[in-house]
């Protein structure tokens, strides 16, 4: 008489969600260090006696390397693992922190920049991959969801709090602490931190024996990735779609709303922050929105087209009233979070052995977006400014200039449309380990 098969006994829900959890603070310390150069540009311009555009170019140090990073993060993932990605992404975090924490000049200070974005770069891709194995596949949607929220707090972290620190202790040592922290999450990680459950005991979401071997090499990986034509039609989507959340409301959205609307600094700031908590926030809520119905693409497009008609109201259309304004912007983040289901639907269209290097690829789409945007708009509002110049000296834009510029962003929210209508849906089931049926480009 055969014996039945025992059933799986998967890890605890509490266990595996803190073991995503410690990639996630990863992120959310990332995030924070992404931010601090706007909230310390003050004290960054006068010890190292920056202009506006040296400034600029010593923050976005950090975007080019975290970029670069993204397609490497995912085939090292698959590789290593994303214990050993996390702990040594860690390690380099705290040497960069503190290379710019102690920098004599605006050189040490660019080199300890660009460390801190190459080495936190690898927590998105590294937490997704834990999610893989360590949560059940729906609650994929859910984890990139809490992702998304963990980074905007960590953000949140680096606006008020952060100025207060930095004014009672100064910006030196705010981020000394802020290299300890990173540390000491290091060493928590190497603790607790395992790849896979069978490591612990428990069985794996992921059949990884199954998988083993069929791609040996990390180009082949990445060549194997972008034969299935979903993987560059969610790459390119994200970029037009968070590229102007953050072209908005991480440079662009404070000029435009105190020289075009007359808002305060203060008011402008907190609208801006808004607009980024509704995108955080409204990632969970399509996440279980996408798993109700069993679809990906649907809500992910509708989503989107929303997000760019609430774009052109409030940048196309002059003499808002404030409420509507409001309304706009606010709409315009909330339905932008539905772009978690890219990560989602682009993990489902790969077998999982590939899951890391998908997850790479689309999150250096996401990450093109405001590194090609933000610079692209600011060169555009330069190219039609019609020379006024405020009290401070500081130029002022009319409404004409910013709705050319941000002609940009809405021409990318486009593409992002188009390329999401040509994906294949997935209906929430994940691609097989085997490609025994049809080759990739079909799929």
């Amino acid at each position: 008489m055969l014996k039945p098969d025992p059933q799986p006994r998967y890890p605890p829900a509490s266990v595996a969600w803190v073991i995503w959890g410690l990639g996630a603070g990863f992120f959310l310390l990332g995030f924070f260090h992404r931010v601090a150069p706007a909230v310390l540009h003050r004290e960054l311009s006068l010890d190292f006696g920056l202009s506006a555009a040296t400034l600029g170019s010593l923050s976005a140090l950090y975007f080019y390397s975290y970029a670069a990073m993204q397609v490497p993060t995912g085939l090292l993932v698959d590789r290593l693992g994303p214990r050993r990605l996390l702990l040594g992404g860690l390690l380099v975090s705290t040497l960069g922190a503190l290379i710019f924490a102690f920098a004599p000049d605006l050189i040490w200070a660019g080199i300890g920049r660009f460390l801190i974005g190459g080495s936190v770069s690898v927590a998105f891709v590294c937490t997704l991959k834990l999610a893989t194995h360590w949560l059940p596949a729906h609650r994929f949607s859910m984890a990139i969801g809490l992702l998304l929220v963990a980074g905007v707090s960590g953000a949140v972290f680096a606006g008020v709090p952060l100025q207060f620190a930095s004014g009672m202790f100064g910006w030196r040592a705010v981020t000394i602490v802020a290299a300890a922290v990173g540390l000491l999450l290091g060493l928590v990680v190497w603790l607790m931190v395992r790849d896979d459950p069978a490591e612990r005991n428990y069985d794996s979401y992921m059949n990884v024996h199954v998988q083993s071997g069929r791609w040996s090499a990390e180009w082949q990986k990445l060549t194997a990735v972008f034969g299935y034509r979903n993987t560059p039609l969610l790459a390119i989507a994200p970029g037009g779609i968070v590229g102007s959340v953050l072209t908005f409301a991480g440079l662009w959205g404070m000029p435009f709303l105190t020289d075009v609307y007359g808002l305060s600094p203060a008011a402008a700031a907190t609208l801006c922050s808004v607009l980024m908590l509704a995108m955080a926030f409204s990632g969970p809520l399509f996440a279980l929105l996408s798993e109700k119905v069993a679809r990906r693409r649907t809500p992910y497009l509708v989503s989107t087209v929303l997000a760019l008609c609430s774009w052109a109201v409030a940048l196309l259309v002059p003499d808002l009233p404030l409420w509507l304004l409001v309304s706009a912007l606010v709409s315009a983040g909330f339905f932008s979070g539905a772009m978690i289901l890219g990560f989602t639907q682009a993990k489902e269209s790969v077998p999982l052995v590939l899951a890391g290097t998908v997850s790479g690829v689309v999150n250096m789409g996401v990450m093109c977006g405001p590194m090609l945007l933000q610079p692209l708009v600011g060169w555009l509002l330069d190219r039609f400014w019609r020379g006024m110049t405020g009290t401070d000296g500081l130029r002022v834009y009319h409404f004409e200039n910013y709705r050319v510029s941000f002609l940009l962003m809405l021409a990318w929210l486009a593409i992002a449309v188009v390329s999401i209508a040509l994906t294949r849906e997935t209906r929430c089931e994940q691609m097989g380990s085997t490609d025994r049926l049809r080759p990739p480009l079909e799929r």
